[in-house]
């Protein structure tokens, strides 16, 4: 899997969007529900007050959107947000990139990968009309420097273990590029989601310093935008790529705000200064009356994400070091309650860490459903009780207490804190509920500066979980909570060389349910989300969140 920290180190994407996200990262909504364990969903619904009469393509207008926080930078191999991931795709090529099924559809590739017999080789062949803002031409000598860069022992960033099966990256000729692995890697697509970079204004930066470089935030790429500003705190501003090789998008403008607040967000949403957003739970109702009255907002519902909440234990804090005690953490949390009474019903519960929409998901796994009683005695034999009747357990003298961290502005999620500070005192444990603004927020997250975190991932890519649960990604990866486990990395590790996608499906739901057997996350709930567009825009795709495919989009009159 990959990460807009949604394998999925090239997937999973820390989500700064409004409601969450995911890439990994605190991921892109919270406000809703998944599929079924079959994957089954009902159609999205959408909500338009205009009536539908004949419509004229009108080239040129404006897309104004908004961010809890800032982008990490432009280089997808650093940045780990769904925010970094969404103005990178905004500004750059890729390989390949992911339709809304997970599967990969050419962006720069002319066709398919093609592997060798024995899977140690994979060959694919590049557009030759592709070219840089600058002018310069898009050749396989930038797609070797890209990839070389990620292979270089200087490369140390949070996807370095997307890379660990691939052995080089050669140029055959100008369109044409090989990739030799180690051993067969069944997790191959989850290399593609990586901007490529120019190499001629690249190749004398030091490997170390390029997330650091004037480059990192002020970049050049082949995409369908460009950066024109990036007015630290207030916006991003982009403007059309004129000679885009798929086609000049029609629309002429995007703006990007940074609005470290929802109910922010929603205001300016009613009010037209933000024209295109995903809208929390807790405001739908609003938005939908705004929508009426206005006229000129259109909501796109039932959006399957790939996203769950969760909470992250630390484990290197001896509080959270016994599985036994994360189980009743876990028992100690109504998550039906969150979800009914937080995100108005738009959620269904997790029990392991793959969602419901994915083809390995298996609902066969340790459970721990909402058992107070249950809880207490876990503790209890854990040898946590109230000895001095303060109402809070204790034990060697010391209190059980801890901090959770949470987001700031997602007001979901500081929400859902609350109801988790409120629910495990119940069994005789206090929360000190910490906010942290965005960025921070993050970085914490990253460097592991956390005793517990409220946080979400979105998941995409391949399925394969080694970027989040594999040993080796605990020291530079986006395994921040430092969960090891032997049998889970030989699972793996053997999933990573199957090409059967039965064999797959066996071996990941052995991974799946030795994960919600250990409890590193207390798994909360993977939602749907909701999104506001402008009545008059078109193009774009209902299963689509956020700003993916723009360059289709487009205003009629």
């Amino acid at each position: 899997m990959s990460s807009t920290l949604r394998k999925r180190n090239s997937k999973l994407v820390l989500s700064a969007l409004l409601l969450g996200m995911t890439v990994l990262s605190a991921c892109s909504s919270d406000t809703g529900s998944k599929p079924d364990a079959a994957g089954e969903t009902s159609g999205p619904a959408s909500t338009s007050t205009t009536t539908e009469t004949a419509k004229t393509k009108v080239d040129g207008g404006e897309i104004i959107t908004a961010y809890l926080s800032e982008p990490q930078g432009f280089i997808r191999l650093w940045a780990t947000t769904t925010t970094s991931s969404e103005v990178t795709e905004l500004v750059f090529s890729y390989l390949y990139k992911l339709n809304e099924n997970q599967e990969i559809v050419p962006d720069l590739a002319t066709g398919m990968p093609v592997f060798s017999d024995d899977k140690m080789t994979m060959t694919i062949k590049i557009r030759k009309d592709a070219k840089f803002t600058d002018g310069e031409p898009l050749t396989a000598d930038d797609v070797v420097f890209t990839y070389n860069v990620a292979l270089s022992p200087d490369y140390t960033g949070p996807r370095k273990g997307t890379f660990s099966e691939l052995s080089k990256v050669e140029k055959v000729d100008e369109e044409t590029i090989k990739f030799t692995f180690k051993t067969p890697f069944a997790g191959y697509i989850d290399l593609f989601p990586y901007n490529i970079l120019p190499e001629h204004l690249l190749k004398d930066v030091p490997i170390k310093e390029l997330n650091q470089s004037e480059f990192y935030k002020k970049p050049i790429g082949s995409g369908p935008y460009k950066l024109v500003e990036w007015k630290t705190g207030q916006y991003l501003a982009f403007t059309r790529n004129e000679d885009y090789y798929r086609g000049k998008p029609a629309i002429e403008k995007i703006t990007a705000k940074i609005i470290p607040d929802a109910n922010s967000m929603m205001a300016q949403l009613q009010t037209g200064e933000i024209n295109v957003i995903g809208v929390p739970a807790d405001q739908l109702s609003v938005i939908e009356q705004a929508a009426k009255t206005s006229g000129k907002i259109k909501l796109q519902k039932g959006i399957v994400t790939t996203s769950y909440s969760f909470i992250g234990w630390n484990l290197t804090n001896p509080l959270f070091a016994d599985k036994k005690i994360r189980q009743a953490l876990t028992m100690s949390i109504d998550r039906q309650g969150i979800i009914d009474g937080v995100a108005e019903g738009q959620g269904k519960i997790m029990h392991g860490q793959t969602v419901p929409s994915y083809w390995t998901y298996s609902d066969n796994v340790p459970k721990f459903p909402y058992d107070v009683e249950k809880a207490k005695k876990s503790f209890e034999e854990a040898g946590w009780k109230d000895t001095n009747g303060d109402g809070l357990l204790d034990k060697d003298g010391k209190t059980f207490e801890f901090e959770m961290q949470v987001n700031q502005g997602n007001k979901i999620r500081e929400k859902a804190v609350t109801v988790i500070q409120q629910q495990l005192k119940k069994v005789g444990i206090n929360i000190n509920i910490r906010v942290v603004e965005g960025s921070a927020f993050t970085k914490n997250f990253q460097e592991k500066k956390f005793e517990s975190i409220y946080y979400a991932w979105n998941i995409t890519g391949d399925p394969n979980p080694k970027g989040i649960w594999h040993s080796a990604e605990i020291e530079h990866g986006l395994n921040t909570v430092s969960y090891s486990n032997p049998q889970v990395d030989q699972l793996i590790e053997e999933d990573l060389q199957s090409f059967d996608k039965s064999k797959r499906k066996e071996l990941l739901a052995k991974v799946d349910a030795q994960i919600a057997e250990d409890q590193p996350y207390t798994f909360l709930y993977t939602p749907t989300t909701v999104m506001a567009y402008p009545s008059n825009l078109e193009g774009f795709n209902p299963l689509r969140d956020s700003l993916k495919e723009v360059e289709k989009w487009y205003f009629t009159k």
